[in-house]
């Protein structure tokens, strides 16, 4: 079965299709079958609306972001680095969406001719993350009664 509920794409012929079936026999270089390529499957699920998730939380660096920053009053650039083991080019641009959506703050200080960053969750961040955690909970305690 294929990942993430995706399923084989079929074309208009009806023969499947495949990128790496480049011969159109439904075989691969190798000699054996084609896989035929896979499509996504949309759900039925709202993607905007009040039942949807925020997606800009939901992505995992960005959740590690808000999650770190609402159990604490700010940490710095690195100290969020090594608690979500990304790069600083990553942490940089999560954090900057964050920033954008006016869900954090950043701070530019020196310390000891050092330049330091320093994040802290807003006050609309911390309603987005709570009503995100709400929204999570709401669909674990109905996955969980079926």
């Amino acid at each position: 079965m294929a990942k993430h509920g995706a399923v084989p794409d079929e074309r208009p012929d009806g023969t499947g299709g495949n990128s790496g079936d480049r011969r159109g026999d439904g075989r691969t270089r190798g000699g054996g079958p084609a896989a035929a390529p896979l499509r996504t499957v949309r759900g039925k699920g709202k993607s905007e609306g009040p039942l949807a998730l925020d997606r800009l939380i939901h992505e995992r660096i960005r959740l590690g972001i808000l999650s770190a920053l609402a159990a604490t009053d700010a940490l710095s650039f690195n100290d969020l680095k090594k608690l979500l083991e990304t790069t600083d080019g990553n942490l940089s641009v999560h954090a900057r969406k964050l920033e954008e959506a006016n869900y954090i703050a950043c701070s530019k200080s020196f310390e000891n001719r050092v330049p330091k960053t320093e994040y802290s969750i807003t006050a609309a961040g911390r309603r987005a993350f709570e009503r995100y955690l709400d929204h999570m909970e709401a669909l674990i305690r109905a996955a969980r009664e079926r």
